[in-house]
């Protein structure tokens, strides 16, 4: 068994990982270089292996530094399964249509130029039709859910705290006789965040490869970024400014809009004083991701649910509004009223957020808050650093608003939460640091090696390391085990009939609130809910009398002796 990583081995994009046994071929991630000219060539080399010969891929997550070549992997002939969570899923064809776009203008622009200097014309990466033929190999689901790829490797999916949907992926492999557990942390989430969950720990692996972004560095404390954010905001909207915040359109930007919702619904002195500062999302990846935030509210945390619960949706406040068109993003720069304009892409290497930095930077009125991490090379890392001019669409712009950048919003967990994720382990797994920039992966290894007495291997280049088997610690058994219903000795009689009978009125109950649910959800709308919001909603439902409908099958085949006093058929012979 080998494991080949092809890419975030110098940095912290192109994450790209090759796992090979001697019968299969699964790839984790492929992601897109980002960062400058220097990391765009490496997108256009060729992959270090036959795309055809990888037989699954799967994916931690949507941000296109993980899954931003997925598009180019197909052109070159992989036709395997794609498997990521749901959430994943419904974010990808946003992520990967919006990237073929970017490329296929990109090249369009180059080719203008080259054909005015008699220069040869180039290709995009790839194109919107490319995007689009990887959509039908996406394989949704669940978090918890164990995946049998093939008769030698079986994978879950775990929170990673990170992004909608993003996953740590546990990974089993049978080989000669052995079974090895290969954990891929994908990207680690920072504990406490709101919307998401909290990252997911583990006890055993036998080898770990593990994000290392800010393995060097500690976050500020997040209440004191909002209260910097707060207070950068109001510097700006007295004295007349606007406040541009580049922001990553899938995580980031819901963040933003979470933390504006608590300030406008729970802060009455403070949203006086920004009662009429208007929030614009200037973003068309951005609306339609939080659009599918909304409908993934199953894998929020407790607190956004509750907020739900309460009929405050926390994605939602009155001063918030979503342009429609360019014609709104080229109005917001002719608008000189103070505003807080939050649009993508989060380092500002492409879309709107540049016209707006070209259109704000020079002002001193005016301020740029990054709320995330800028990658070595690109224009938002220039600005963070301090660059007294930078060139935006071949104009040179002066920087002279006001720059704030409040690292206590990343997305990634600080050297601290690394270190917590690593000493969860109650045995000593080898570990991989991989997307990280050289230095924080050689600091976070020194450290490790002082506070755990681990020495990871620090990856700084494309390789290769065959894997020994492993010690059989911490099974898919075992896993099962955890899970909810599981238990270690899987026996034909574990439930009693008594049980059996006890889980299926509760799953009677659930029918029951299901039902109550849509009627008192149209008594309660009337004719205020359109015809398509009563198509979500009812669809929703579906799915949730499906879910208890299979349930219902596993417990009849589970206890067929009692079968014909099921309240189910009981229900169904009325009618119900």
């Amino acid at each position: 068994m080998k494991i080949e990583f092809c890419g975030a081995t110098t940095g912290v994009t192109g994450s790209c990982h090759l796992l090979t046994t001697d019968h299969h071929n699964l790839l984790m991630d492929c992601g897109q270089f980002q960062g400058g000219k220097s990391q765009d060539k490496l997108n256009f080399q060729e992959f270090p292996f036959d795309p055809s010969d990888v037989e699954a891929m799967i994916l931690s997550h949507a941000h296109i530094d993980h899954c931003g070549r997925i598009p180019l992997l197909v052109k070159r002939g992989f036709r395997g399964r794609i498997y990521c969570t749901k959430p994943t899923a419904d974010l990808l064809p946003i992520m990967l249509r919006d990237s073929g776009y970017i490329h296929e203008k990109e090249a369009e622009w180059a080719n203008k130029k080259a054909q005015r200097k008699g220069q040869k014309t180039v290709e995009p990466l790839y194109t919107v039709e490319d995007a689009e033929a990887c959509l039908p190999l996406i394989e949704p689901v669940r978090y918890d859910q164990i995946i049998k790829l093939n008769e030698e490797i079986t994978i879950c999916f775990n929170d990673a705290g990170h992004i909608l949907g993003s996953a740590m992926t546990e990974l089993w492999v049978k080989e000669a006789g052995e079974e090895t557990k290969i954990i891929f942390s994908g990207d680690i989430g920072v504990e406490g965040r709101p919307i998401l969950r909290d990252p997911t720990k583990f006890r055993k692996a036998d080898y770990v490869i593990m994000e290392s972004t800010y393995g060097n560095r500690l976050h500020p404390d997040n209440a004191m970024s909002i209260n910097n954010l707060l207070d950068a905001i109001l510097r700006t909207v007295d004295r007349g400014g606007t406040v541009v915040i580049p922001s990553f359109a899938v995580g980031r930007t819901q963040e933003m809009i979470y933390e504006l919702n608590k300030v406008y619904d729970e802060n009455p002195a403070m949203a006086e004083r920004l009662k009429d500062i208007m929030v614009y999302i200037d973003s068309p990846m951005a609306n339609a991701a939080t659009e599918v935030f909304k409908a993934n509210v199953s894998v929020f945390d407790e607190e956004a649910k509750a907020y739900i619960e309460s009929g405050d949706h926390p994605l939602e406040f009155k001063n918030l509004r979503f342009t429609q068109n360019t014609e709104d993003s080229q109005r917001l720069n002719m608008d000189t009223t103070p505003k807080i304009i939050i649009s993508a892409s989060g380092m500002c290497e492409a879309g709107r957020i540049k016209h707006h930095l070209k259109h704000n930077l020079w002002d001193e009125k005016n301020t740029v808050i990054f709320v995330g991490y800028q990658a070595e090379g690109t224009l938002g890392r220039k600005i963070v650093e301090g660059a007294k001019s930078v060139n935006i669409f071949g104009e040179e712009v002066m920087v002279k608003a006001e720059i704030v950048n409040l690292e206590g919003f990343s997305g990634h967990a600080d050297q601290d939460g690394l270190t917590r994720w690593v000493a969860a382990f109650e045995n000593r797994p080898k570990l991989f640091l991989v997307h990280g920039e050289e230095q924080s992966k050689n600091d976070f290894a020194r450290h490790l090696e002082e506070k755990l007495g681990i020495t990871p291997v620090v990856v700084t280049e494309n390789c290769e390391f065959s894997l020994a088997p492993g010690h059989g610690e911490d099974t898919v058994a075992e896993k099962l085990g955890t899970l909810p219903g599981g238990d270690n000795e899987l026996q034909e009689d574990m439930l009693s009939d008594e049980e059996i009978q006890g889980i299926r009125n509760k799953i009677s109950s659930i029918n029951d609130n299901i039902d109550d649910a849509l009627l008192n959800a149209r008594l309660m709308t009337g004719s205020r809910m359109d015809q398509d919001k009563l198509i979500r909603l009812n669809n929703i439902i579906s799915e949730l009398n499906d879910s208890t409908l299979e349930l219902r099958e596993i417990t009849l085949e589970d206890g067929e002796s009692s079968t014909r006093s099921d309240p189910f058929e009981q229900e169904e012979e009325h009618g119900a």
